[in-house]
């Protein structure tokens, strides 16, 4: 019998140097790769075939704004096509920040050349544009919550206000982005915390603020709502809003996927938390490339104690049966249980 499963699309930030490879080794719908490649050769850009296949990974070239979204978008997509059907009923699909155009392209919203062709658009529009982004944690080593982290967080907030935002909330973590002035004094402001916080993320600008309003009126001027389709599964946004399948309204999600998710903050966590408590899957899948989504997932389940998680160890532990309940196609032990 088959399962259900919710499915979830990673953002910028998850094809690295371990990543090289990737969409080649797993290729196994070869249109689907050739057309994201011709809408990059039309442009001028390095395909996703040329980027996956170098030798050598090279920070310069492989986490290019247009080049990141490209190879991130084409990994997702194909590991969408990649889910055994007779195994698994994907019943909605959600997304963290990036990972929301890649559901677009999941559930139908885009076809494939499009959905590469936004995604290229909306990293060259925002790679441009003001700013910075870091992550800080806001829980223990447990993963429960921290209060003295989640309060320092806050008073960096007050303390630049109108100049550093919260930019994600991705589980357990807080992504704030702003002003370099903003983000450079907050991070110095912060207590470093297993010796890697608060960590700057390279590349990114000030993502899901104001200071996106320029790259956010560009894509408006140039994708209208007759680009958009209707959804063929129920997609959850940043708000934790349902779009339902053959009767959204195309206007709407186009200002929403052009303009609300481009300036305001994207929660992560909301959508992962109402997902799972209106579609109630048996399992949750993770798109590649990467597989650092399941730590956000997890604490995300952990928050609203979803099947019992109260702790960490509760999550490893619920994690060994022998199929897991959040599974990673990222992870190659993980990934052969949902792939054809």
């Amino acid at each position: 019998m088959k399962k259900t499963a919710l499915l979830v699309c990673p953002g910028r930030g998850t094809y690295n140097k371990a990543e090289l490879g990737y969409i080649s080794q797993h290729a196994k719908d070869k249109t689907l790769l050739s057309q994201c490649d011709a809408v990059r050769a039309k442009a001028g850009l390095a395909t996703v075939s040329e980027l996956d296949s170098q030798a050598v990974f090279s920070r310069a070239t492989h986490l290019k704004a247009e080049n990141a979204a490209a190879l991130i978008f084409a990994a997702g997509m194909q590991d969408y096509h990649d889910i055994n059907p007779e195994q698994f009923d994907v019943v909605a699909v959600t997304g963290n920040s990036m990972g929301w155009y890649t559901a677009l392209g999941c559930t139908g919203v885009l076809a494939p050349d499009s959905g590469m062709q936004l995604v290229t658009d909306m990293a060259q529009l925002t790679a441009g544009g003001a700013g910075a982004q870091f992550i800080y944690p806001l829980i223990d080593d447990n993963w429960q919550s921290d209060t003295e982290r989640q309060a320092l967080v806050q008073q960096q907030l007050l303390r630049h206000r109108g100049e550093l935002f919260m930019s994600i909330v991705y589980g357990g973590y807080a992504v704030l982005a702003g002003s370099e002035a903003a983000v450079t004094a907050a991070m110095q402001a912060l207590p470093v915390c297993d010796e890697r916080f608060p960590l700057l993320l390279p590349g990114h600008a000030a993502f899901h603020t104001h200071l996106m309003q320029a790259a956010s009126d560009s894509a408006l001027s140039v994708w209208p709502a007759a680009r958009f389709k209707q959804p063929q599964l129920p997609m959850i946004d940043g708000r934790g809003h349902i779009w339902p399948n053959l009767a959204s309204d195309l206007s709407a999600l186009q200002r929403y996927t052009l303009q609300h998710q481009v300036c305001q903050a994207y929660d992560f966590s909301k959508a992962l938390q109402v997902a799972v408590k209106e579609f109630a899957p048996e399992h949750i899948i993770l798109l590649g490339p990467g597989a650092s989504l399941g730590g956000a997932v997890a604490q995300s389940l952990i928050q609203i104690g979803w099947q019992g998680l109260k702790t960490k160890q509760d999550f490893i532990s619920a994690q060994q049966a022998a199929l897991p309940y959040v599974i990673s196609m990222g992870i190659p032990e993980q990934r052969q249980h949902v792939s054809r």
